[in-house]
């Protein structure tokens, strides 16, 4: 009885490896395993062939709650996190911390200078970081920090935590990733407050006056309570929390705050609904010029440019409707 051998081409092969690996990357990474969890970041990150493929078997992405930290320069957030993590580590809590750092204008890797910050925790096993860099994109966040952030949730956190790059008044898009925002200020930011833009300030859902031991952080935190007052009208006041976070202290006030808004607020926030909906009008957009040839896009462009009549509307229209 003779078999029929079949042989596959190279793209076939790979293929079939690319299946392979995230067929057992999800369940590794559901079972607590980092590497995996690391492999499958970097997968997405830099959409090495599958990403696609493991991003559309995640499962659990709306389990864990996700705690974004945002704030200017210098408001001491990778601070405020180390000693949160302190806080719900020894309380048996299981969590990741996705910090996004600047961008080396060299590489566009990382810079990492604020994950010595966390150092206590690199070898512990119920907590997992990752720095990602911005690469140029606006917002404090990582042009893939939705698939991110979703592929850290297939993961059995209780927690996720998104600290954001220090850009001051654009790093508002952290409002859509998370299920509730903590903005971090400094006494020193107590007479420029006023100056802020309204971005920043609307998307707190609890206000930090960390550094609360320095001169002036009655002054702000009087000030931030004046103005969350006036903000709310007839709906509950932002908390105002004031946090040493060299010291640990004022944790349990801060994670009571955020506790109890994830209590209240069990639903989909609105600006995560708008971002989601962002987000997937961009999916649709890649994946209906999937079959878009920018070479071909090019060639054609470059003789439609030696007619005297060119016009860049009709041409694409016209380019567009020879797909």
């Amino acid at each position: 009885m003779s078999t029929k051998q079949v042989y596959l081409s190279d793209n076939e092969h790979n293929y079939f490896l690319v299946q392979d690996n995230i067929k057992h990357l999800l369940p590794q990474i559901q079972a607590g395993d980092f590497k995996s969890l690391a492999k499958a970041i970097t997968i997405v990150e830099n959409e090495l062939p599958g990403y696609k493929d493991l991003l559309l078997n995640l499962s659990g992405t709306e389990t864990a709650k996700v705690l974004g930290i945002t704030g200017p320069p210098g408001a001491g957030k990778s601070t405020l996190v180390n000693a949160l993590l302190h806080y719900w580590v020894s309380r048996g809590k299981k969590i990741a911390v996705i910090a996004v750092d600047p961008s080396s204008p060299f590489n566009y890797g990382a810079l990492l200078g604020d994950r010595i910050r966390m150092a206590d925790f690199y070898n512990n096993e119920n907590v997992y970081i990752r720095s990602l860099a911005t690469r140029g994109a606006l917002g404090g966040l990582h042009p893939k920090i939705i698939e991110i952030t979703d592929v850290v949730k297939h993961a059995a956190f209780d927690l996720v935590l998104v600290e954001t790059v220090g850009v001051g008044q654009t790093e508002v898009e952290v409002a859509g990733i998370a299920d509730c925002t903590v903005v971090a200020l400094v006494p020193e930011a107590g007479d420029v407050i006023q100056t802020m833009k309204a971005g920043i300030l609307e998307i707190a859902n609890i206000f930090v006056v960390n550094k609360a031991d320095r001169p002036d952080a009655d002054k702000l935190y009087q000030n931030l309570k004046i103005l969350v007052h006036e903000k709310a009208g007839m709906d509950k006041e932002v908390p105002v929390v004031k946090t040493i976070a060299t010291e640990q202290k004022g944790m349990e006030q801060l994670v009571a705050a955020v506790e109890e808004y994830f209590t209240e607020h069990n639903t989909l926030p609105e600006k995560r609904l708008h971002l989601l909906v962002e987000k997937s009008w961009q999916l649709i957009q890649a994946e209906r010029m999937s079959n878009v040839s920018r070479s071909k896009l090019k060639e054609e462009l470059a003789k439609a440019l030696e007619k005297e009549d060119f016009n860049l509307y009709a041409f694409t229209q016209g380019f567009s409707r020879n797909l």
